[in-house]
């Protein structure tokens, strides 16, 4: 038996089969293109795109637990030409002293650079108010919760429960003060004397920076700083807040200053995109944090 030709066993596809098999593969390529495409709008920076000079507004809502994101959007509106005038829109409680500290001194930083009016929501109390001190002016509603000057640390004690239950707690440590809120013994008078000499200095801070911001002198703010809430109204007979306006208000308020003529464009940070893993992350780590912070020292600028 002679060579067997390969033409013999080539496979030649039918037409049918054959157009079916492009078909399928231009289905993928344009499947495939458009999920690229998609990806690359998501992507895309739709601040930049609009034109005109702009008045940006920053919202800061919820308990204030980092500074990284507000701190981010500020420098960002800062370098950019067409944004003339920044509101931040306050709706918060407060929060941790070292976070509201940091984007109140970014505003300072930025001030005189651009126009910043703080526009205070339903609440913008203790580290809210601490940040509202350092824009150029203060609107807030007639029934905003505001005020709360003060600073709070708290700590748990479960000694007693524990011993109910038959459980003993052991310290090895370096040195008197180095557990200090411990939640299995009680505090002594040198570590409670020692803990309100931090959140006086500390509250010492809050007290000057309003003074410093709202141009008030600081035995008027030392003697309404007991922690104390006021409603918007009572905040502008005091010399707290300036005006007395929605956020509307203080966009209109902050183009004027900033000399934009006609109505100004109203820009907002674009919204941050997670992916499955990175909710999952945050959401763990949330918790993670929430659980570390019941045995850690915290100061708060935080309205109870």
């Amino acid at each position: 038996m002679g060579p067997v030709s390969a033409e013999r066993f080539s496979y030649n596809p039918p037409p049918r089969r054959r157009s079916l098999f492009r078909g399928c593969l231009i289905m993928v390529l344009v499947l495939a293109g458009f999920f690229v495409l998609l990806w690359g709008v998501s992507r895309m920076d739709w601040f930049s795109f609009a034109r005109g000079e702009k008045v940006a507004v920053l919202p800061i809502t919820g308990v204030i637990a980092d500074s990284e994101d507000p701190i981010e959007q500020l420098k960002r509106f800062a370098k950019d030409d067409s944004v003339k005038a920044i509101v931040v829109r306050l709706n918060t409680p407060g929060g941790g002293v070292g976070p509201s500290q940091e984007i109140h001194e970014e505003i300072r930083k930025i001030r005189g650079k651009k126009v910043i009016v703080a526009s205070m929501g339903s609440l913008a109390a203790s580290g809210g108010y601490y940040i509202a001190c350092a824009a150029d002016k203060i609107y807030a509603n007639p029934g905003t919760i505001t005020g709360s000057i003060g600073v709070v640390m708290q700590f748990v004690n479960v000694k007693e429960l524990i011993e109910k239950i038959g459980v003993k707690g052991f310290v090895v440590k370096s040195g008197d003060f180095k557990d200090i809120g411990s939640p299995v013994r009680e505090m002594n008078p040198r570590e409670r004397a020692l803990l309100q000499s931090v959140i006086d200095n500390v509250h010492s801070q809050f007290v000057n920076a309003v003074a410093e911001g709202r141009g008030l002198e600081r035995a008027e703010v030392q003697a309404i700083a007991d922690g104390r809430i006021f409603s918007g109204e009572q905040a502008k007979e005091l010399g707290l807040v300036d005006v007395l306006g929605n956020l509307e208000d203080a966009v209109a308020e902050a183009g004027k200053m900033a000399k934009i003529e006609g109505e100004p464009r109203v820009v907002t940070p674009p919204k941050k995109k997670f992916s499955i893993l990175e909710l999952l992350t945050d959401e763990a780590k949330s918790i993670i944090d929430e659980k570390l912070s019941h045995s850690q020292l915290r100061l708060d600028y935080l309205a109870q």
